[in-house]
């Protein structure tokens, strides 16, 4: 007997609805969470903790290279920065940059829009994490990156108007970017481009966004320019050893699993740091004969720098050629600024572009095969010149150019953008720069200096002491308040007078030329 029509296209509906239930109820699965190794899941969620501790260590040093007159604003610049790409990173960051379901080659789509369908599938950058814990090491790159711009800002940028610009920056510029090297499905990943951790999205990102960023701000005042120097170098060093200690998870964790390829970029960014340090150091020494300490924690970032995109594909005798080039073409790149005529006050482009060219070079000439398959995923990842792959030097260059050209390219675009947008003017007014931006941005400071004054005549700042037992007079602290206001001589000590020893009697030590107590 025949199929009724009709009972045959019911049958055929009932068909395909129970295949698309099948398929359904096979997407979603619970993933098999004991397929990830433990040691791998808490070896990246240290390394993810260690990386967000490098936005305060930008901060103090930021902070520390500044005018005192603007210190603070810095801080609350990078750690506000922080949040609003932790926002970012949420709302769309993550599926612009690493969406897989993307098939255009430059940018990702909205899937995982708000962090939906990220769990605990393995990540698109490697089988040994899950996707939610992948999004979250990724978010905290991002985070330094912006942080590492925001010292474009330094004496003259607003801190609100930042705010806005750096969340259309990492949408139009940092995700793009990260899409092109990391996705599995972006130009630069298919064409075979070796950029271990991030010498394309965050170094080149940074440098030549700050660079950028630096030329629509315009330059300061020239009076600001004149005998600039950083107002607390033990901030200068606090702030290196933070990021030096972070950058060890940064790049380390970018192996993405407790494994020997992850040996390997540490001791490869330990090296690095250490030779540009000390390269920087010593071409520092060769003008002034002092050994200057901003000019070693300069190098130490330099060579970190350049091993963010070089320490997982290097040998470690490669990394000392790194560190050495880092230092050397680093220091002779902060003169650059001044060939440009741009106040790139910080040297973002000196240290952070022009340090992740050289890493990305780098791994041209001297990435082995042997190193990448240390992770035991990238099996078959060729390597440089040292392993015959001699098309890697075009393929990098080429790599370099289109990240320099778009970077620039957009992050002057989107701040003259924000820039016309009434209220959001980036730069302050000339009476704003002069006074400094704590004191019209932030409404506070680094160094509270009317406690400071307060409390000078109880001490023994300026060479006075006061007898036990006798009480300090109003006027006598009006005398010490006084010596802050008299013209320093030439060893750096207010002159002398009759009106600061007259109330006061004068201590039973002072210090001699060299800094040392005499009787």
């Amino acid at each position: 007997m025949p199929w009724d029509v009709s009972e045959l296209q019911s049958t055929g509906v009932r068909e395909h609805l129970a295949a698309s239930l099948k398929q359904l109820l096979q997407k979603r699965a619970p993933t098999d969470i004991n397929q990830y190794d433990r040691g791998d899941l808490s070896f990246i969620i240290m390394a993810g903790a260690m990386v967000f501790f490098m936005v305060p260590g930008l901060a103090f040093l930021y902070s520390g290279l500044s005018r005192r007159k603007s210190a603070l604003s810095l801080i609350w610049a990078v750690l506000a920065s922080n949040a609003v790409v932790i926002f970012q990173w949420y709302f769309w960051g993550y599926s612009l940059a690493f969406s897989s379901t993307a098939t255009n080659g430059f940018i990702g789509n909205l899937r995982s829009f708000g962090l939906m369908h990220v769990e605990a599938d393995p990540s698109p950058g490697s089988p040994l994490v899950p996707e939610i814990l992948y999004s979250f090491f990724q978010m905290e790159f991002g985070c330094v990156t912006a942080a590492i711009l925001m010292g474009g800002l330094a004496e003259r940028g607003r801190v609100f108007p930042a705010m806005i610009f750096i969340f259309f920056w990492m949408t139009l510029v940092y995700c793009p970017l990260a899409c092109w090297v990391w996705s599995t499905h972006g130009w630069a990943f298919k064409w075979g481009v070796l950029d271990f951790a991030g010498g394309g999205p965050v170094e080149i990102g940074s440098g030549i966004g700050g660079l950028a960023f630096s030329w629509v701000l315009g330059r300061r005042h020239e009076r600001e320019l004149l005998n600039f120097r950083p107002h607390n170098v033990s901030l200068v060093g606090l702030g290196t050893s933070m990021l030096w200690f972070g950058w060890i998870g940064f790049n380390g964790g970018s192996a993405f699993g407790a494994n020997i390829r992850a040996i390997f970029a540490i001791w490869n960014t330990m090296i690095a740091a250490s030779f540009g340090g000390m390269v920087w150091c010593l071409l520092d020494y060769r003008i002034e004969r002092r050994w200057s300490m901003v000019g070693f924690c300069s190098g130490t970032i330099a060579g970190l720098v350049a091993a963010t995109p070089s320490s997982g594909y290097l040998r470690p005798w490669s990394s000392v050629i790194v560190g050495v080039l880092s230092g050397a073409l680093c220091n002779f790149a902060t003169k650059l600024k001044f060939m440009m005529r741009i106040d790139d006050a910080l040297d973002l482009f000196a240290e952070h572009a022009i340090g992740g060219i050289i890493g990305l070079l780098c791994n041209a000439f001297f990435a082995s095969t042997t190193v990448i398959a240390m992770d035991n995923v990238n099996l078959t990842t060729p390597g440089g010149w040292v392993d015959k792959n001699w098309k890697q030097l075009y393929i990098q260059i080429a790599y370099v150019c289109a990240t320099c050209a778009y970077t620039f390219v957009v992050t002057a675009l989107v701040a003259k953008a924000v820039d016309v947008i009434p209220g959001l003017q980036l730069r302050s007014t000339p009476e704003g720069e002069r006074v400094g931006m704590d004191e019209v941005e932030i409404g506070e400071f680094a160094s509270d200096y009317i406690e400071l004054r307060r409390d000078v005549a109880d001490s023994s700042t300026f060479g006075f002491s006061q007898p036990k037992l006798n009480p300090l007079k109003p006027a006598d602290a009006m005398n010490a308040r006084h010596a802050q206001d008299d013209p320093p001589v030439a060893n750096g000590h207010h002159e002398e007078s009759e009106v600061h020893q007259s109330p006061l009697e004068p201590i039973s030590e002072k210090p001699d030329n060299n800094g040392h107590a005499i009787s």
